[in-house]
């Protein structure tokens, strides 16, 4: 399950999507989070879904790959959904049951916001897939470049945000290693109450703890090694250069938020 995570890691292709600048792609998914979360509007889910799936079919990023990543997060979807479904008491009665009743409001509410998280987390991932890591941190500090007049370490948030969605499938990696280890010494998983299974999460939490702090060391001793001092002063081999596409790309999403204000007030 937890090799099956796509969130963090990168697929080289020489697609649209991934010669677009990595701060256009950061200014595009804010600017979708934001928007797509504010309208209810049929019109503005419609588009949405279009931008998507425009974006995943430029990124070339290959169909069953991304399927088998999408199944620990659809369980997550899923559950969200049965949440709101159950919780919301709006709208007509759909199933009056002894035991359980269900609103349309419930499977509206639920359907929305499945789809919502479920865009959010495709276009999240695709970020991610589309970006290398040293190109979301060179992005992240030249949009965070104002900060530097109040005295925020921007190059220093950067890149520990980078390394963080760098190691996302490393220590889902190493947490796969350590449950199957732990399986092999006759661990058990899935059986026994609640608080057993708990409990059993101890011998999985404290190896990885263990590794992540020593993943950490490992990576500090490097970089010291290297010379690295924070980012005063530093230059960098690779220049970030604005291009057509990348304003046609943020033009796109400026239009989707803009329709989105519209609507917003035809609501």
């Amino acid at each position: 399950m937890f090799d099956n995570v796509i969130i963090g890691q990168y697929v080289p292709r020489n697609s649209l999507v991934h010669k677009i600048d990595p701060r256009a792609k950061l200014l595009a998914i804010l600017l979708f989070i934001i928007f797509l979360f504010i309208s209810r509007h049929p019109v503005v889910l419609s588009l949405a879904i279009v931008i998507t799936g425009t974006t995943f079919i430029l990124a070339k990023i290959p169909f069953r790959y991304y399927i088998k990543g999408m199944r620990f997060i659809a369980i997550l979807i899923f559950f969200t959904f049965l949440l709101h479904l159950f919780m919301t008491r709006e709208g007509t009665v759909i199933v009056d049951w002894p035991w359980l009743t269900v609103y349309s409001g419930g499977v509206v509410e639920g359907s929305l916001i499945a789809l919502r998280l479920f865009l959010l987390v495709l276009m999240a991932s695709l970020l991610t897939l589309t970006t290398t890591p040293i190109d979301l941190t060179d992005g992240m500090e030249r949009l965070m470049k104002p900060l530097k007049r109040i005295r925020v370490p921007t190059h220093e948030l950067a890149l520990m945000m980078s390394i963080a969605l760098r190691f996302i499938p490393t220590l889902l990696g190493e947490t796969s290693k350590i449950v199957k280890a732990q399986m092999a010494r006759g661990a058990n998983f899935s059986e026994g109450s609640l608080w057993k299974r708990l409990k059993s999460l101890i011998p999985i939490l404290i190896p990885l703890f263990v590794q992540s702090f020593k993943r950490a060391e490992d990576l500090a001793i490097a970089m010291e090694a290297r010379g690295y001092g924070g980012g005063e002063g530093r230059t960098k081999f690779r220049q970030l250069r604005w291009k057509r596409n990348d304003s046609i790309a943020i033009g796109v999403f400026v239009m989707f938020a803009l329709l989105t204000i519209v609507f917003g007030f035809i609501e």
